[in-house]
């Protein structure tokens, strides 16, 4: 367990170091962009030219901007974006995309970014690398060669080195600076990033229009969606359901004409309308179980989770953390989109093994799934996943799908939610 920590610590501050080197480049490509910006602004009045250069120089700027916004996500500093809607049929160039842009707050507060965001940059990037290399200076070039070829040379704590004895002393001083550097490194690349997010953050203004605009396209996905599982709920019931009943309809109909004349057919006919009936019974208790399945309200999430595993093919172990019920919807919501994961998992990962972790984080839900397949999992070839992440958007919920070639895929999903009663019935489980 230490051995995966002191990898994982070294990892993050070499991935740091790397980041700061990216940043000095990055930075340095600020000046040019804020130079360019004002030069649109000045030339507009000049035959239009401005029309043309200052959406194009925007575009290169909020696509640095969003670099920017990547790179604080990798560095554990969320930053959104805040730029409006396109306004709908606006052609590449011209006045209407000029004034959307011009009006767009977030154009003035990335410009207002760009010359202070180059100065941290640097300075952070430079921070970010001096330490390190010092260190590796005292561990590699040992100052005690250049102590036998000069009397100025000094290390560390001492300053000049005046024999061999303190040349020496440079190799400990630069393994701990060396360390001292690794561990700095990511606090130094999410300072930057904390401070880009002062600017290239939304407004609460920005922050409730954002919102207004997810909250449209979420009721507007969760209204189809309900509209098509009531077209699926209503092809169910007269594809079978109904057609059986239909000729359960009909046969005991033929039945009660021929029970006087040919008791031996009737009874043969009741036979298979009692066959039928059985049949549409279990058709409709399957369509129940599809709209809310009554092991999910009679034992909630968990045990509703841990009966579905032991229905699967693939061996599957749930690790539950529930300790009470979740509101209806919720719990609802959670089941289907860990059993549509599954259903995932057994047609298309090639799996061997799976999991499902049920975890509580704060005021949310976080629900993992993920098996040993051979990954490649794409949310965009139309298996499932969009529809899971429509699911759960109609509750403020994050799907993100990891599923490199060769796996392994771990989907996790995260709901907000809160417990409403203990549990008072134990769930099977699953070893």
């Amino acid at each position: 367990m230490k051995g995966v920590e002191t990898r994982d610590w070294l990892r993050d501050g070499l991935r740091a170091i790397g980041a700061g080197v990216l940043s000095i480049v990055l930075a340095i490509l600020n000046f040019p962009l804020f130079v360019l910006f004002v030069v649109s602004l000045v030339l507009t009045p000049v035959l239009g030219i401005g029309l043309a250069l200052l959406p194009a120089v925007t575009a290169l700027i909020r696509l640095r901007a969003d670099v920017a916004r990547r790179l604080g996500e990798r560095a554990g500093v969320a930053i959104a974006r805040p730029y409006r809607p396109k306004p709908q049929r606006m052609g590449p160039i011209g006045w209407r995309r000029y004034q959307w842009i011009i009006t767009d707050p977030a154009t003035w507060r990335d410009f207002a970014w760009l010359l202070p965001g180059a100065v941290g940059g640097l300075v952070l990037g430079i921070l970010t690398l001096a330490l390190p290399a010092y260190g590796v200076e005292g561990i590699v070039l040992l100052p005690l060669w250049l102590y036998l070829g000069t009397d100025w040379y000094g290390y560390g704590v001492i300053w000049p080195i005046e024999n061999v004895g303190e040349g020496f002393l440079s190799l400990p001083q630069g393994v701990v600076i060396l360390l001292l550097g690794l561990a700095v490194a990511p606090y130094l690349r999410k300072v930057e990033y904390l401070f880009a997010r002062l600017f290239l953050a939304p407004t609460r203004a920005a922050e409730l229009r954002l919102r207004v605009t997810q909250l449209t396209v979420t009721r507007a996905d969760t209204v189809d969606a309900q509209a098509a599982e009531l077209r699926r709920i209503e092809r169910d019931l007269h594809d079978g359901a109904q057609a059986r009943l239909v000729s359960l309809g009909m046969t005991i109909g033929l039945a009660e004409e021929l029970v006087e004349r040919d008791p031996r057919a009737a009874r043969k006919l009741l036979a298979e309308a009692r066959e039928t009936s059985s049949t549409a019974l279990v058709e409709l208790r399957h369509l129940v179980r599809g709209i809310h399945p009554p092991v999910l309200a009679e034992r909630g999430l968990d045990g509703a989770v841990r009966a579905l595993a032991l229905t699967l093919r693939i061996p599957t172990t749930v690790d539950s953390d529930l300790e009470g019920r979740l509101e209806t919807p919720v719990e609802s919501a959670g089941y289907f989109a860990i059993a549509e994961a599954l259903t995932n998992v057994q047609r298309h990962s090639g799996a061997n093994f799976a999991y499902v972790s049920i975890r509580r984080a704060d005021d949310g839900l976080r629900l993992e799934v993920g098996d040993d397949g051979h990954g490649g999992a794409d949310p965009m070839q139309g298996t499932g996943l969009i529809g899971m992440e429509r699911r759960l958007a109609a509750f403020d919920g994050t799907m993100t799908v990891s599923s490199p070639p060769g796996g392994p895929t771990i989907v996790t999903m995260e709901l907000p939610c809160v417990l409403s009663s203990p549990r008072t019935t134990l769930s099977s489980g699953t070893d």
